[in-house]
């Protein structure tokens, strides 16, 4: 719940309330604020209880999606291309079982063909269709 939240935050939130507050409603206020946090927290519990005894199973496979899209809370796009670049492990079979032939990971293009060697004084070729 605290996770956009710092210390330094924290502290500054009580020397506000210390000072807005009072020394003498401080204590009663926070009291409030926990039980309003931990009544919120109950009610969240409570629905997702009666939304999984309600739907059964497939309150699981309506929760995956949101695991996945979860776990892209973590996704480095520079890693990714590094991974997808420079690593030559073998991919990973499909979700099918179908694992792709080693010969067909990666192919080759062929090697571009060499310019041919202009001799001393020799005026090069002009392609008038790349300028």
């Amino acid at each position: 719940m605290f996770d956009s939240i710092g210390w330094g935050e924290i502290v500054v939130l009580i020397v506000a309330g210390l000072f807005i507050l009072g020394p003498e409603r401080l204590p009663s206020a926070a009291a409030w604020a926990a039980r309003a946090i931990r009544q919120v927290r109950d009610y969240a519990t409570g629905a997702r209880e009666q939304l999984r005894g309600e739907l059964g199973p497939e309150f699981d496979e309506l929760r995956k999606p949101l695991e996945e899209l979860r776990g892209l809370r973590n996704f480095n796009p520079r890693t990714a291309v590094q991974r997808t670049l420079f690593d030559d492990d073998p991919p990973a079979p499909k979700p099918n079982g179908h694992a792709p032939k080693p010969n067909m990971t990666k192919s080759t293009p062929p090697p571009a063909p060499t310019p041919p060697i202009l001799t001393k004084n020799e005026v090069p070729p002009v392609d008038p269709d790349a300028t």
